[in-house]
C-alpha cells in the first residue's frame, strides 16, 4: 500500500473549537480518522500529523522525500509566509511526488493577507473551501497520480 503524509500546520489541533463557523466542528482526531478511512478506500495508507512548529513540518517534507511519500498539506498560517516550508515542499514536487495543498476555507474569500500562498507555486495542485472534503479530494488527487505511475 502506498503511504501518503497528511501534514497539518499551526492551530489545526484546535479544530472543532476554533472558530467553528469558519472551520467546522470536526476535531483533528475525527479528521484524522476520516483521512485514514478515505485513504484506505483509495488504496493509500494515510499518516496524519499536526504541528505548530515550522521546523518540524520542514523535517516532515524531507522525510516524505526520503520515503517516497506523496503529501496532502494544510500549511495553515505557514501558507502565507513560510519560505522554509515552501522550499521543503519544492523538494517533494521535484522528487516526482504529489504535493496537494488543502485548506478548509477558501483563502481567496478571506482577509487580504490570507490570499497569498507561497506554497501553491510548488504544489501539484490546491484544493480549498470544501471543509473536511478538501482532504478527501486531496487524497483522491494523490491516488489518481499514484495509480498513473
Amino acid at each position: 500500500m502506498t503511504t501518503v503524509l497528511i501534514a497539518n500546520g499551526p492551530n489545526l489541533s484546535r479544530l472543532g473549537t476554533r472558530e467553528p463557523e469558519k472551520y467546522g466542528t470536526t476535531t483533528l482526531d475525527e479528521l484524522a480518522a476520516l483521512c485514514m478511512q478515505w485513504g484506505s478506500e483509495l488504496g493509500l495508507e494515510a499518516v496524519v500529523r499536526q504541528s505548530d512548529d515550522e521546523a518540524t513540518m520542514v523535517g516532515w517534507m524531507h522525510e516524505a522525500v526520503d520515503a517516497g511519500w506523496s503529501v496532502v498539506l494544510n500549511p495553515a498560517a505557514f501558507t502565507h509566509y513560510s519560505y522554509a516550508l515552501r522550499d521543503a515542499c519544492a523538494l517533494v514536487s521535484s522528487a516526482g511526488l504529489a504535493l496537494v495543498e488543502v485548506h478548509l476555507t477558501n483563502p481567496h474569500a478571506r482577509e487580504e493577507f490570507r490570499q497569498t500562498s507561497v506554497i501553491s507555486g510548488v504544489a501539484t495542485g490546491t484544493i480549498a473551501g470544501f471543509g473536511t472534503d478538501s482532504y478527501r479530494l486531496g487524497l483522491e488527487a494523490v491516488a489518481a497520480r499514484v495509480h498513473e505511475r
